[in-house]
């Protein structure tokens, strides 16, 4: 009699799942905040709104991944960051709305689960969901064979938060409003189908020196995305803020315009700031025009508030205390979309 085939020889090891929820519920816990009621393993995950200190609440969500950045991770094997990328580009979109970030669950898919490299990227998602003081809670990881190539894996982030009801931003946005830019880490994690481009272009491989900074090109390039959830939370508690834009896909062009109501633009001075070094050095290697670099990449601004202008030297004082670079941008007008002044080129 034949031996029967096992779910092992098919390409799927259950031990190996098994253990790596092991090797990261130290780093849940580490997640763990007012509210959190289960630890992992279970199959959902709870969480308790009252005593995260909600009387009304309105419950908010976001889902996203961090695009082809992953595969400038695969291929330098420093996957250590790319899970606060993936934390930051759910939990910075939803303080967009006003709300808190409370609860995040992670999506790992692989062709054969490593569990090492697992726990060094759920690792990097507990160090982003502390940094925003959001529980991760749960996930799921997936071992598909034939899905994809060697070495290959996907990963993809949904957040929870929670907001008073009456407290949803953007709400008031006037004509006047001041709008102030926090300075983002690099290019985040949009727009990586164009800087893999781009290095083709040059020539240059992901361990050659970085045209730009210190270091190799690929580990400049993994700059994590900048998490503003408390420094955001905090401008807001402080009263004044009417909107906060997070600058993704769309670049400076497409995303302040989304908290704006009809018939007012965003007059944004582009020599406010200094354009940092790795978007010059795309914009040139690639030959791009202002227009093209604007709509692409966030350069050098991560996230943009909108402002009360009574309140604007407030709060820039208190976002400088807790860290950040800010600039004043420009202010809110009559009219359309985005209207630039200055050169950032």
């Amino acid at each position: 009699m034949t031996n029967g085939l096992t779910y092992a020889q098919a390409g799927v090891d259950i031990d190996a799942g098994n253990a790596l929820v092991e090797r990261i519920k130290p780093a849940a816990k580490r997640t763990a905040r007012s509210g959190s009621m289960s630890g992992l393993g279970g199959f959902g995950a709870l969480f308790d709104l009252k005593a995260a200190g909600y009387s009304d609440p309105i419950l908010v969500a976001a889902t996203d991944g961090v695009g082809t950045k992953l595969r400038i991770a695969i291929d330098t094997g420093n996957v250590d960051t790319i899970g606060i990328d993936l934390v930051a580009m759910c939990v910075n979109d939803l303080v967009c709305q006003g709300a808190e970030p409370l609860l995040f669950l992670d999506y790992f898919a692989t062709g054969k689960l490593d569990v090492d490299q697992a726990t060094r990227i759920i690792e990097g998602i507990a160090t982003g969901c502390e940094a925003s003081g959001c529980a991760l809670i749960g996930g799921e990881t997936a071992e598909m064979p034939g899905m994809y190539h060697k070495g290959d894996f996907d990963l993809a982030g949904f957040a929870v938060g929670a907001m008073e009801r009456g407290s949803d931003l953007p709400a008031g946005v006037a004509e006047g409003d001041v709008l102030l830019g926090l300075a983002s880490n690099g290019v985040h994690s949009n727009g990586y189908s164009f800087v893999r481009k781009v290095v083709e272009l040059s020539g240059l491989g992901w361990d050659a020196p970085s045209p730009f900074s210190e270091g190799a090109l690929g580990e400049a390039l993994l700059a994590p995305t900048r998490l503003y959830v408390k420094q955001a939370l905090a401008a807001i508690r402080s009263g004044g803020v009417h909107g906060l834009a997070h600058i993704t896909g769309g670049g400076l062009t497409e995303n302040p315009p989304r908290v704006l109501p009809e018939g007012l633009a965003c007059a944004i001075d582009l020599n406010a700031w200094t354009l940092p070094p790795v978007f010059r050095w795309l914009a040139t290697t690639a030959n791009m025009t202002q227009a093209e670099l604007l709509k692409t990449f966030n350069c050098g601004i991560g996230m943009i508030l909108v402002v009360r202008p009574d309140r604007a030297e407030a709060i820039a004082a208190l976002l400088a205390e807790m860290g950040e670079t800010v600039v004043t941008l420009g202010h809110v007008v009559p009219g359309e979309g985005v209207v630039y002044s200055g050169k950032i080129l």
